[in-house]
């Protein structure tokens, strides 16, 4: 059983700018990020992370956590709407889909997930983006972790933390 959750952050803790992570992302983390998305079950996001990013398209079944009933990207057939909380989610999703389960956020609900005890592993990538919104203390977010790995890839730190 799996459940990791992955979150692209600028150094300065920013998880966003102008809106998107896109924006926050390096080429490393983004190659790292799609290699991770073909080896899980299904992925599962939050609704402001539906309506923001990019998720038209995703390669395995992806399940938005929201309490609109309106899904904002019906163009992914992959797509579902489901009106429960992200622990909720992470269970279901288990028995419908499988033990490997990728949360994509956003980084309130990853930190919610992570408080709750509900992530085995964390890969966090650190670019070198700053001036963003939405600023994380990611070094508070690694410390609930008891073993952490970091490897550099050209401008890009990431992170490996696990329980």
């Amino acid at each position: 059983m799996s459940t990791i959750a992955t979150l692209v952050v600028g150094r300065d803790g920013s998880t966003t700018k102008d809106a998107t992570s896109r924006n926050i992302s390096s080429s490393a983390d983004r190659a790292s990020f799609l290699n991770r998305r073909r080896q899980v079950d299904v992925i599962i996001i939050g609704g402001n992370t539906a309506r923001n990013e990019p998720y038209s398209r995703t390669p395995v079944p992806l399940i938005i956590c929201s309490r609109s009933s309106i899904n904002p990207v019906v163009e992914n057939e992959n797509s579902q709407i489901w009106n429960c909380s992200p622990d909720e989610a992470i269970d279901k999703a288990r028995k419908v889909f499988g033990e490997n389960i990728l949360i994509e956020g956003g980084a309130r609900m990853i930190v919610e997930l992570v408080e709750n005890q509900k992530i085995d592993q964390l890969e966090l990538s650190i670019t070198e983006v700053i001036g963003g919104e939405n600023i994380l203390d990611w070094q508070l977010l690694l410390s609930k972790f008891k073993h952490v790995e970091m490897q550099q890839i050209e401008d890009t730190q990431f992170f490996s933390a696990s329980n």
